[in-house]
């Protein structure tokens, strides 16, 4: 029987140099006992619950026997193992032995005729042919709490941030969950406020919608990302960074996100040096704790960075298994697997909450209807454009809005914001149009009324697209600033936003 008593660890190291007894607590099979001090604190009874729950799951999930096969042979980063068939299945997890007696927890991936193919969470280094492979039972699953709120997490929902001991929840949430039927979900909610003017007004998004924001690298998409965070009104925010560069989680963290941005998140990391099963895993942790939050009755805002990442990955082991590349060597399962991921963020059930996803995409060679994007973008409630020629005219956040959307618009928002979001789209479109002849002096001024109405409001308009990330904006206050920035009264536009969110 394997299990370890290092989980009580912590409450028992609590008790050193106290005046001590003995608590017993049994098993169907064994007696433990545990040290308490002789007048427990409340924190005391608080953390030997944690733990002792903690240790009676792992001693009801201890299984009567084991399943035992050995590795036939390593090709590149899959694992061929033979025994055992009859109790290997895909998606099932293993623990092969390394030379120095170590273990690496494995995931069964596919079969060629009687050998199955399994990938590693970490390093192959040290699997030799032979070595045994150790069967584990059941799903990979999580046990999510409130007392995850403000705590930086890795693929498998264990800590990060140093803070010590991560407190477990009481129900399972499987990892690889499947998104919620569709005639059970309830409808999309109200507006939810981001914090970020242009994607208030423009790209107004409600709760329970899922955005997408598609750019090329180095366009400022983190950046948007951590001025969300920090801004919505959201009751809670799940983050993934997947596939992220080590040195930007630290600076997201402490720099973008901030202390009181933390307080109200949980944060999912797979760096991009992790092995593609990790970084694919982490993805679906992020959507697995939202979904925790959606059901206590939680707004839960999921900012995901980077789905492409998580496409690559998927991409990754589709090769490995042999899968056969379908479209700019994206194999057919990252097509499927996408909505699967996507679909999980929405409207709950009933009384629950919602999840309102952002989803970054980092476009190819800015080319937007590369596989990934066209993919998304046909799965998603709206994109978010960002465009490197913004970015370059040093305009942040560098958001297009001509070429962004959001499919709740203009249903979601007054008829008089519609109105003056539509006004400003004509000037916008006019003027860039134009643009070309404007620069070089070959147009008249005088000759056309609504060319004449774009230049005259064009730097009132750019004004009111460029934000600073210590800046935030409510609902209120964009459509009230876009307002005074066309020269129209705010009177009607406040009382119109007043009367739609009550």
């Amino acid at each position: 029987m394997k299990f370890s008593l290092s989980l009580l660890k912590p409450l028992i190291d609590k008790t050193v140099g106290k005046e001590q007894n003995f608590l017993p607590f049994f098993t169907r099979r064994s007696r433990y006992c545990i040290v308490l001090p002789n007048a427990p604190k409340a924190e005391y009874i608080a953390d030997m619950n944690i733990h002792l729950n903690n240790a009676l799951r792992q001693l009801a999930n201890i299984s009567a026997y084991h399943i035992y096969a050995e590795v036939q042979a390593v090709r590149g980063l899959k694992i061929e193992i033979i025994g055992g068939h009859s109790r290997i299945s895909v998606g099932e997890r293993c623990e092969v032995q390394r030379q120095d007696g170590t273990e690496i927890l494995c995931e069964v991936i596919g079969f060629e005729r009687n050998t199955a193919i399994a990938m590693a969470y970490g390093e192959v280094s040290g699997i030799k042919p032979g070595a045994r492979v150790r069967l584990l039972s059941g799903g990979a699953e999580i046990y999510p709490s409130l007392d995850w709120l403000g705590r930086t997490i890795d693929a498998f929902g264990a800590p990060l941030d140093g803070f010590g001991y991560l407190p477990q929840g009481e129900t399972a949430y499987a990892i690889k969950a499947s998104p919620l039927p569709a005639h059970t979900r309830n409808r999309v909610g109200k507006r939810i406020d981001l914090g970020v003017k242009s994607l208030n007004t423009f790209t107004t998004c409600c709760r329970g919608q899922r955005m997408g924001i598609f750019s090329g690298s180095g366009v400022g998409k983190s950046t948007l990302l951590s001025m969300v965070a920090r801004y919505t009104s959201a009751d809670v925010i799940v983050i993934g960074l997947i596939g992220e560069r080590g040195r930007e989680v630290q600076d997201f963290i402490i720099d973008d996100l901030g202390i009181e941005g933390l307080k109200r998140a949980v944060v999912v990391v797979a760096t991009s040096d992790e092995p593609a099963l990790k970084r694919r895993e982490a993805a679906y942790t992020t959507l697995a704790v939202a979904e925790y939050f959606r059901d206590q009755g939680k707004d839960v805002l999921c900012l995901m960075d980077s789905v492409t990442r998580f496409a690559m990955a998927q991409r990754e082991i589709g090769l490995s298994v042999g899968e056969p590349p379908a479209s700019k060597g994206y194999t057919p399962t990252v097509f499927s697997e996408l909505p699967r991921l996507l679909e999980r963020a929405g409207p709950g059930q009933g009384e629950s909450g919602s999840i309102t996803g952002l989803f970054t995409v980092l476009v190819e060679g800015d080319d937007f209807n590369e596989p990934i994007s066209d993919a998304v973008r046909g799965i998603l409630d709206g994109h978010i454009i960002l465009s490197r020629d913004i970015a370059q005219r040093n305009r942040y956040p560098a958001i297009d809005v001509l070429g962004s959307i959001s499919r709740m618009m203009p249903d979601c928002n007054s008829e008089s914001q519609n109105l003056l979001i539509d006004r400003a789209r004509a000037l916008l479109s006019t003027y860039k149009d134009m643009e070309e002849l404007i620069r070089i002096g070959a147009y008249r001024s005088g000759s056309n009324d609504a060319v004449d109405a774009a230049i005259y409001f064009n730097p009132a308009l750019e004004d009111f697209l460029r934000q600073s990330k210590n800046e935030s904006f409510t609902l209120e206050q964009s459509f009230q600033s876009l307002a005074e920035n066309l020269g129209q009264t705010e009177g009607d536009t406040e009382q119109a936003e007043t009367a739609k969110d009550a």
